[in-house]
């Protein structure tokens, strides 16, 4: 499994879609979450979105290998059914997902897993990407840069470090480190 985890704006996204469009190997495992779904986001395939009532009944089925309560009424989990359909299909499940999800997959799996933190240069890039996105109130931009400074404590707790000061580079970064580690594996 590969993990690529960091604050909301770090770029993990786009690092993960672009791994997935080089590499075949990879599958993207959906998430499940409780927030609102963005103008560019399609269920099922961005996110399984669903209710929080029905977040809480996966939790009681221990449908999720892991999920959090991200922020209040904000829920965040990684389905086993979706583990299990990319491993059925010869694939290597590829997470985007928050920084105590990934360590939580980390602790479970071991050296089946990569994970990557994904780092931004600093908070006011981050502040930046995150404005530029348009998608957060003032409200959610405080709450997700709050979290960021937080989540950037965990960083030495994962297998590599990608520092994103250029998509780009990152991105090629990150090709190398996965190729790596499919290789050895």
């Amino acid at each position: 499994m590969i993990l690529f985890c960091g604050p909301s704006g770090s770029g993990k996204t786009t690092i993960v879609h672009h791994m997935l469009a080089k590499d075949s190997r990879l599958k993207f495992s959906v998430s499940a979450t409780t927030r609102k779904k963005r103008s560019n986001e399609k269920d099922g395939k961005d996110y399984h979105f669903i209710s929080v009532d029905d977040f809480k009944k996966k939790i009681a089925k221990a449908a999720f290998i892991e999920w959090e309560q991200v922020y209040e009424n904000g829920y965040y989990g990684s389905l086993h059914h979706e583990v299990e359909r990319i491993l059925s299909e010869g694939k290597v499940p590829v997470f985007d997902m928050d920084v105590v999800g990934g360590l939580s997959i980390k602790k479970q799996f071991g050296e089946k897993v990569l994970s990557v933190f994904v780092q931004p240069p600093d908070i006011d890039s981050l502040k930046h990407r995150l404005t530029a996105r348009a998608t957060e109130t003032p409200e959610d931009l405080k709450r997700r840069l709050d979290k960021a400074v937080h989540e950037l404590t965990y960083a030495n707790q994962f297998d590599k470090i990608l520092l994103n000061t250029n998509i780009e580079e990152a991105c090629l970064q990150a090709e190398n480190w996965v190729n790596e580690f499919l290789q050895a594996s």
